[in-house]
């Protein structure tokens, strides 16, 4: 009996070693488990935190100028004012529909004096000697000739201190012996200023620029 009893200590504190050592190993283990999940976490946490450091920091995109709005007065870079440009292209587009307005019954004379009313002594008299001439009046008579033009300012093609280059597209409606039509054409319309007003100085097709003689005038625009 005293040997199992002691026998029974032996085994007692055999387990207390055991269960001492069990404790021990799970304790340093959890401890150990728990350092190695908690590392990750740390790093995302920081990595998220540079993150968010790189948003606030990184620099805001360029801003594209835009106009201002303000208003943007073109006239002030010409070398005429509004009024003068105006002006001319008012006389441009009236002589252009004159120019395009004639008949074979009236008298050529007439349409000549229409036509000096808004143009230079020297056009004038260029002008006249063309639509006077036997050639047009025999043409236009024979083919009982009446036209009636409009006129409109299409763009600037030059322009300084006294003188203007204006293209207009100028419009005929036109009967004849062979029956009605429309004709169109662009002229390059030259005006020099002359004392306080405007006066045409050349006429000439638009493709043709503002080089040789002066456009003539019924025959011309046929």
């Amino acid at each position: 009996m005293a040997r199992q009893a002691g026998d029974r200590r032996v085994v007692f504190v055999g387990l207390v070693v055991v269960l001492a050592a069990v404790g021990i190993y799970l304790t340093i283990g959890g401890t150990g488990g728990g350092e190695s999940e908690a590392e990750p976490v740390a790093e995302q946490a920081a990595q998220s935190q540079g993150a968010r450091q790189e948003q606030v920091t990184a620099p805001e995109p360029t801003v594209v100028p835009t106009a201002s709005g303000a208003p943007f007065d073109i006239y002030s870079f010409l070398p005429m004012t509004k009024e003068q440009l105006s002006a001319a292209a008012d006389i441009a587009q009236r002589f252009t529909a004159a120019y395009g307005t004639y008949r074979f019954d009236e008298d050529p004379a007439a349409y000549a004096t229409r036509l000096q009313g808004f143009t230079t002594a020297e056009l004038g008299a260029d002008l006249a000697r063309t639509v006077t001439s036997p050639g047009t009046i025999e043409q236009n008579r024979a083919e009982q000739l009446v036209a009636t033009g409009s006129a409109q300012v299409k763009e600037i093609r030059e322009i300084d201190r006294s003188s203007v280059i204006f293209v207009v597209t100028g419009t005929r409606q036109v009967t004849t012996k062979a029956g009605p039509a429309n004709r169109t054409e662009e002229w390059a319309v030259t005006l020099t200023q002359v004392g306080d007003g405007w006066r045409v100085y050349d006429i000439q097709p638009a493709d043709a620029g503002q080089e040789g003689d002066p456009g003539t005038g019924a025959e011309g625009v046929e």
